[in-house]
């Protein structure tokens, strides 16, 4: 058990991220040109080569070391009937990630990812489950239609635990998540961060019936009704802030911590679906150079994550109508980055190709 025992101080979300290295992507791309293929034919996967060379800071970059982490934690307000499942589920589910037999585990072996379950409260302890790292910071949040889902403190530490959890020396990170009812929580987050009406974000997330898709939008409505006063008037970053502490997940924060770090530690990210960008999207918020280090891994059929990758001006790589989480998408996203920098690595230039 690894525990926050101290509140952090919250000073270093707002450390300037790390810089992208311009003159590693101009020779990257002037080898681009080189390659024995015609300019643009590779699409997307030459941006790819490019931007991952600016970020490592050398002309042919390569992924040596990938680190997976997939945050959990439960949700008071699935006390609105809001999922499909109990919240059991997710305790059980960790045991599963921890096991190796959820689906992000079986794409993590695959793409040879370093795969770190972190437990940051749910109302299943897993204390005794091997492989499990388990933060405590709370049985679950709190019912955020009822009061603001974990406190100040609680929340610096979930911020703070994600970045615990991000190695300086990775060539790529990758956030997932598990928690019975975040959908709805993200749905929560991203209506009162870009100010949009709960019937056009909400989701069915796990497939709930048309009943607890309607409880899900009621849960949404009366959480910004109750807590929108608190980030009325605030700047850019403090309201962020408080709308995680108000609406959040603390595997949400994690994530939103996650890639602050990532991106001051000079890592790249490759960011899942909706709860992922939602989180993306409030790092941005809070510290808006984190975008320079964003790829996203795809997009998820789940209401509202078109809306969220249009908001951060996001392109992603795949559109696979997944829904999963966990991280799933973006680890199916991993192979197509490993050969975007095997192509730029490895294929002639005209030159070695002997053409006159």
């Amino acid at each position: 058990m690894t525990q926050f025992t101290q509140t952090p101080d919250l000073a270093w979300l707002h450390v300037p991220v790390a810089q992208v290295d311009t003159n590693a992507r101009a020779a990257a791309e002037a080898r681009q040109a080189q390659l024995t293929k015609p300019p643009g034919s590779l699409g997307r996967l030459e941006q790819v080569a490019v931007d991952f060379a600016g970020w490592q800071g050398r002309s042919v970059p390569a992924i040596d070391r990938i680190g997976l982490a997939v945050f959990a934690a439960d949700h008071g307000v699935a006390a609105q009937g809001v999922s499909a499942f109990p919240q059991s589920v997710t305790a059980q589910m960790v045991a599963n990630f921890a096991a190796g037999g959820a689906a992000v585990a079986v794409l993590a072996r695959r793409a040879g990812a370093n795969m770190t379950v972190v437990n940051l409260g749910t109302v299943s302890a897993t204390a005794h489950v091997p492989g499990v790292i388990n933060h405590d910071l709370a049985a679950g949040t709190a019912d955020f239609t009822e009061a603001p889902a974990m406190s100040q403190a609680t929340l610096a530490k979930a911020l703070a635990a994600g970045a615990h959890h991000v190695a300086p020396n990775l060539s790529l990170f990758v956030g997932g998540e598990m928690g019975i009812a975040n959908t709805t929580s993200a749905a929560a987050v991203y209506a009162a961060l870009a100010g949009r009406e709960a019937a056009t974000v909400v989701g069915r997330g796990t497939g709930v019936n048309d009943t607890g898709l309607s409880a899900k939008q009621t849960a949404v409505e009366r959480g910004l009704t109750r807590h929108a006063p608190a980030w009325a008037g605030q700047d850019q970053a403090n309201g962020t802030q408080t709308i995680l502490r108000c609406l959040g997940g603390l595997e949400i924060a994690a994530l939103t911590g996650a890639y602050i770090a990532a991106a001051q530690r000079s890592v790249p990210v490759v960011v899942d679906g909706f709860i992922a960008s939602v989180a993306a999207l409030a790092a941005v918020r809070i510290n808006p150079g984190v975008a320079d280090w964003l790829v996203y891994g795809h997009r998820s059929a789940e209401a509202g994550h078109a809306q969220v990758l249009a908001d951060l001006n996001a392109h992603p790589l795949l559109d696979l109508d997944m829904r999963l989480g966990e991280g799933s998408g973006a680890m199916m996203a991993v192979p197509v980055i490993q050969n975007a920098l095997a192509l730029h690595a490895e294929m002639a230039t005209f030159a070695e190709a002997g053409f006159a």
